[in-house]
């Protein structure tokens, strides 16, 4: 009978860590799958132009819902920031209204350009200023201070409040380029984002500033230079110059999913759908290319 008392405690005590065996297994190997599901998991961060980023942003919440294993996470900061960043390798993407070699001080050694779109940037006055065309001396006469008054152009008498983008801008070095000529501009006050330029001006009777055309809205008014407006059809002639293309820079040849998404960002379902409805231009839909240089091609 004591043999037996024996035996069967024997026997209760191995079922006992043959089960702690099998739980312990079990644990080991769902944590171990868990960990190898977050390790295929790919984190793509895009920082840099404020004029890109509703675009990079909706179209990578597209792309997410597609491929559960992706988070793309987008930020502003403005095309310099973005330069500088991808280049220093601390982001994936760099997004940028500039060709990377027009960025000063900037080392480009290794970045490679996909171009994604071309926006437009337009001057915007608050709707109460009364004006709806200027001349491009006319215009850049206002940002050099010279002309301070709206009632000088034929609108209401009230002051005139320029608001700039901040140094490292590519919509500000854009249009300093293609609509002031490069001429100096007087000391105004700065923001950093295209959101910010838009609240504001559409707010504060007398300013002006420039937008992408993505976020030129209802409340603002756009002002034509020398009769021609700033529009899809005449940005794609070059008739009218205040554009860029949208590049998304990385260092290095993609690989991976970070490949996949820059193919995708050109592919007909992002071209033809969402780049026109929030306001960009389809590469496709260019008559001209505009170079490094300036120089314009007809597309054929």
């Amino acid at each position: 009978m004591k043999k037996a008392v024996t035996f069967g405690a024997l026997a209760v005590t191995m079922t006992v860590l043959l089960a702690g065996c099998g739980s312990s297994s079990a644990t080991s190997t769902k944590s171990t799958s868990s960990s190898s599901n977050k390790a295929k998991t790919t984190k793509i961060v895009a920082t840099g132009s404020t004029a890109l980023q509703p675009l990079v942003e909706q179209a990578g919440q597209e792309y997410q819902n597609e491929h559960a294993n992706v988070t793309i996470n987008v930020q502003g900061g403005g095309s310099g920031a973005g330069l500088s960043q991808v280049a220093k390798g601390s982001v994936n993407i760099g997004n940028s209204d500039l060709f990377a070699q027009e960025q000063s001080g900037l080392d480009t050694k290794g970045l490679v350009d996909h171009k994604v779109a071309v926006v437009g940037m337009a001057p915007v006055v608050n709707k109460d200023a009364g004006v709806t065309n200027v001349s491009k001396a006319q215009l850049v006469k206002i940002f050099q201070g010279k002309i301070t008054n709206w009632k000088e152009l034929g609108g209401k008498s009230e002051k005139i409040t320029v608001v700039n983008r901040a140094q490292g801008s590519g919509t500000r070095a854009t249009f300093e380029k293609w609509g002031l000529n490069n001429a100096k501009v007087a000391t105004s006050q700065e923001q950093d984002s295209n959101g910010t330029v838009q609240k504001i001006v559409s707010t504060t009777p007398g300013a002006i500033s420039y937008l992408a055309f993505s976020y030129v809205k209802s409340n603002l008014q756009e002002l034509s230079i020398d009769n021609v407006k700033p529009t899809e059809a005449n940005v794609a002639t070059n008739k009218w110059k205040i554009w860029a293309y949208e590049h998304m820079y990385t260092k290095g040849q993609p690989k991976g999913e970070l490949a996949d998404f820059l193919t995708y960002m050109t592919s007909k379902s992002v071209q033809g759908s969402l780049v026109k409805k929030l306001g960009y231009i389809p590469l496709t839909s260019m008559k001209v290319d505009r170079g490094l240089s300036g120089k314009i091609t007809t597309l054929k």
